[in-house]
């Protein structure tokens, strides 16, 4: 959907305060075509790309509570990964 594509292009691009807006706005429109876990996946994308984990992981969450096959799953893993890299990192200085 081109919409989708708007919004992608918003979070490559930096552009996350606008991005997540407009996927607010999706969540809020019960007329949205779009699958629900499909926005929760694309919020965690925008909030880690902010750089916050907690926000890109609930919504990864949320996206795979709603779709067990979702991409969501990867991502969220990897966030797992780099949190669970950075923490042990810590530990090592």
């Amino acid at each position: 959907m081109e919409q989708l594509d708007t919004i992608k292009t918003l979070i490559n691009e930096g552009d996350i305060a606008r991005a997540i807006s407009l996927l607010d706005a999706m969540l809020h429109n019960d007329n949205s075509q779009i699958n629900h876990d499909v926005i929760y996946y694309l919020q965690g994308n925008a909030y880690r790309k902010m750089g916050d984990w907690q926000q890109s992981l609930n919504n990864y969450q949320k996206a795979i509570d709603l779709n067990p096959d979702s991409p969501a799953v990867h991502a969220r893993k990897a966030v797992i990964e780099i949190l669970e890299f950075y923490h042990k990192d810590m530990f090592n200085q």
